[in-house]
């Protein structure tokens, strides 16, 4: 009877061992702590995973990018996104950490638009505007999951006539993939019923360089763009102007930390680079966006999109005291983003590519971020 019991006992032992070491992730993230529930809906941590080796762990809540752990250039993996450790931070703390954003990416003035002579006043959660869709966008909502094999995750979200405002019932699919040449391609799809505006994009914190906590101030940029969109000082365009002779000028490598803090108006208001840029590459999924290069690890980012902007934002507003995955505080100018987009305020802008969804029609969005390695 002994024998038996110790028997028994050996093998839910090995069993449980078995289980753990199959939960056992690049990241060292503990899938269990983001098993929990939000407004009614289950959340969980989904993992891809490519021939490569690259890992990326994404969470249905805010649809949410919590870690990318790719090789540098000794082949050491390594973790390039901010974000939390538990699903506690990400529905406690107000902040966008690889949050997919919804129904419009970026400003809008005072919060109002006006389509098909009908206006809308949306909540304003940003110096009287209303910024990633107000402060119940898609960052804070459970998407519904599901995971067909381990290089692809579907998410789903039915967006209600009147959510936040907006007008129409707007069904809204995003699929991640993880390739493997290394990059992560994020498709958006989206169908109204109703006439309505839309805007999605992800906004995943970089930091490329391995070192927790570390500022981005030494990494390297380049926009593919002649042109920008100067912001008042609230952050709203004021029209489109040319980067030629101005530190907006990001067409080759330029070290961040070597413009960020120049007296140039633009720059002031923003408190640093938080602009968007009217990109090159009219639609064309192939060319070349945006790059970021860190020399401490060598990694290298590039976005492609058929998006007409992308918003570099360096981190600006990070006020250095946040304590992120396991407990690393992440300091001011922490991170950078890269947000493929339509230009921030585009329904009060004519001049500007509309972001209006019939009925009928398919909105398509998609942002490619591939990493390699420059040794």
């Amino acid at each position: 009877m002994k024998k038996t019991w110790m028997l028994s006992l050996l093998a839910v032992s090995l069993l449980f061992s078995c289980g753990e070491k199959e939960e056992k992730l690049v990241s060292g993230l503990d899938k269990t702590n983001f098993v929990s529930e939000v407004a009614g809906k289950p959340t969980a941590l989904y993992v891809l995973t490519n021939d490569n080796g690259m890992e990326v762990c994404i969470t249905n809540y805010g649809g949410r990018i919590v870690s990318v752990m790719v090789p540098d250039k000794d082949n050491k993996m390594t973790d390039v996104v901010l974000g939390y450790d538990n699903i506690q931070n990400y529905v406690n703390v107000d902040g966008n950490y690889g949050a997919l954003i919804g129904r419009y990416g970026n400003r809008i003035a005072n919060g109002r638009f006006t389509l098909d002579s009908v206006e809308y006043q949306l909540p304003q959660n940003n110096n009287g505007h209303c910024l990633h869709g107000g402060p119940k966008g898609y960052h804070t909502k459970v998407w519904d999951a599901v995971q067909p094999d381990n290089k692809k995750l579907e998410l789903t979200y039915f967006s209600e006539d009147g959510d936040a405002n907006f007008p129409g019932n707007l069904s809204v699919k995003v699929v991640y993939t993880l390739t493997n040449d290394n990059a992560i391609d994020i498709r958006y799809e989206a169908t109204t019923d109703k006439p309505t505006i839309v805007n999605l994009t992800n906004h995943s914190y970089f930091n490329l360089s391995g070192v927790p906590g570390s500022q981005i101030l030494d990494h390297q940029i380049m926009v593919n763009a002649d042109r920008y969109t100067p912001v008042d000082s609230t952050l709203i365009p004021t029209g489109i102007a040319p980067v030629d002779s101005t530190p907006m000028d990001l067409r080759q490598l330029t070290v961040i930390g070597s413009k960020i803090d120049e007296p140039f108006e633009q720059l002031v208001k923003g408190r640093g680079f938080d602009h968007n840029w009217v990109l090159n590459t009219n639609g064309d999924v192939s060319k070349l966006a945006a790059k970021a290069v860190s020399p401490t690890s060598g990694i290298v980012l590039e976005v492609y999109t058929n998006e007409p902007g992308v918003q570099f934002y360096a981190g600006n507003f990070m006020e250095g005291s946040d304590k992120g995955k396991f407990g690393i505080t992440y300091p001011h100018r922490g991170a950078l983003c890269l947000e493929t987009q339509h230009y921030p305020d585009s329904p009060n802008q004519p001049e500007f590519p509309s972001t209006v969804l019939r009925p009928g029609e398919n909105y398509l969005s998609r942002c490619i971020y591939r990493f390699t390695v420059d040794k």
